[in-house]
């Protein structure tokens, strides 16, 4: 009879909805971060205060307040306030919404839409909006993960004003979770024994991200030791739900070329202790390993070349380890080039000979190839010159001539220049030797 007591005790609570929902902010005193923007004499806040709200797109990661931010912006201004989902929502039901926004404004009331992951509208739903962004008929709010850059249209981007909402800080998210513990909305009229250095936990894990934080905690407190209202939650509780981080990162999206970007900058930064920690969040948050197995490849041409030969080897070797193994046990094999590579002294001479070259192949005019180094498999082609004045290499003492391999007008051009980096210092001594002798042997001839 007691424990069915209990029970409907804790369900009189307001606990069966989900704690991050109760402790969602009313009012920006009670809102969390974003300090950058609704600060007192932000400009966010501002327009708030004064009710000057104009159409904006709120960018950022999950959990930092986008969605609360826009309902504190419809309880303090005087305009109606429609929520539209780019899940759910049609171009159908975008006009009808248009439609009746039209009819407000021509009464003089204001009607403010909040659409959220507005980047999964496409294009034609987009531009259904814009005639009436444009004549005033609507404030539009979006809410995105994405860059808005990317993914929303320009015409659309460029009538809204884009606030970027940061991750929340530890500190922040600390102070959120003890609010929560105090709050009546949260568990205030519960007795709740946590450390702080658990929230602290708690909070790291949630990697900026406020409703993960809320989430977590919730879990932990239902089951936490103890009975009814009261509760101890142990650091065994809380490594049990924190199994995996959530990690922020997107295959697809912005996050995927940050990351990435990231990771080749340290190598060429020669920071071995970056890339690595660079490599570890792609692979642990899900990254394909031959993606990055790619990437590594490529940088140890682009930005290492013949300063060290052996980097393309040892990337390429990590490729093949990749399609062997897999994740995790690849993840080894992967470290061993990213260090490799950002240890090994650079030169980006091959890409820029490489770059060099293709605009003249792009650019200059179809230069014919020199008669000497063409193939003359007919009589027809001996006939017209093909291969008259050929010099086979192998055939003379030095292993090399004098013979000229480009067309007449970019006979002199230098396309690969090497540097004095690493190896490549002695590739340089040999290109010079070579084309002093080639050049002293020229000058013979003539």
């Amino acid at each position: 009879m007691k424990e069915m007591l209990q029970e409907s005790l804790f369900e009189d609570t307001n606990t069966s909805t989900p704690l991050a929902d109760r402790m969602r902010p009313e009012t920006l005193d009670d809102y969390a971060g974003q300090a950058h923007l609704v600060g007192e004499g932000k400009i966010l806040r501002k327009m708030i205060d004064h009710d000057e709200v104009q159409s904006m797109i709120f960018w950022g990661p999950p959990g930092v307040g986008k969605t609360t931010l826009a309902r504190i912006i419809a309880k303090s201004t005087q305009a109606n306030f429609i929520t539209f989902s780019a899940v759910t929502s049609g171009i159908k039901e975008i006009k009808t919404v248009m439609a009746q926004a039209e009819e407000s404004r021509r009464m003089g009331t204001k009607t403010i839409l909040f659409v959220d992951e507005i980047h999964r509208f496409n294009k034609a739903q987009q531009d259904a909006f814009l005639p009436y962004v444009e004549k005033g008929s609507i404030i539009l709010i979006g809410a995105t993960t994405e860059n808005p850059s990317f993914e929303i249209n320009s015409a659309l981007l460029s009538r809204c004003k884009v606030f970027v909402l940061n991750a929340l800080s530890t500190e922040e998210l600390v102070k959120l979770l003890k609010k929560a513990i105090e709050d009546p909305r949260g568990y205030g009229d519960w007795q709740i024994d946590i450390d702080e250095e658990l929230l602290t936990l708690i909070a790291n894990y949630a990697n900026g991200d406020a409703r993960n934080a809320l989430n977590t905690l919730e879990m932990a407190i239902i089951h936490g030791e103890g009975n009814g209202k009261s509760t101890r939650i142990t650091k065994e509780t809380i490594q049990q739900i924190l199994t995996n981080k959530s990690l922020l990162y997107d295959k697809n999206g912005e996050e995927h070329y940050n990351l990435i970007s990231a990771l080749h900058k340290s190598m060429r930064n020669s920071d071995a202790d970056a890339a690595v920690y660079w490599l570890a969040r792609m692979l642990e948050a899900g990254e394909d390993p031959l993606y990055v197995a790619r990437r590594v490849v490529r940088f140890a041409s682009e930005d290492i070349g013949m300063a060290d030969s052996r980097a393309l080897e040892v990337a390429v070797a990590a490729y093949q380890a990749c399609q062997f193994l897999g994740m995790p046990e690849c993840n080894v094999h992967l470290t061993h080039a990213v260090v490799f590579c950002s240890l090994a002294p650079k030169s980006n001479a091959l890409e820029v000979a490489y770059l060099s070259a293709a605009e003249d192949a792009k650019t200059m005019l179809d230069e014919p190839v020199p008669l000497q180094i063409r193939n003359a498999p007919t009589s027809l082609m001996k006939d017209l010159g093909y291969g008259e004045g050929y010099i086979y290499a192998h055939d003379t003492k030095e292993k090399v001539s004098a013979m000229q391999c480009l067309p007449d007008s970019l006979k002199d051009k230098k396309y690969y220049l090497p540097t004095e980096q690493g190896v490549e210092k002695r590739v340089k001594e040999r290109k010079e030797a070579i084309e002093a002798w080639k050049e002293a042997q020229r000058k013979k001839k003539d």
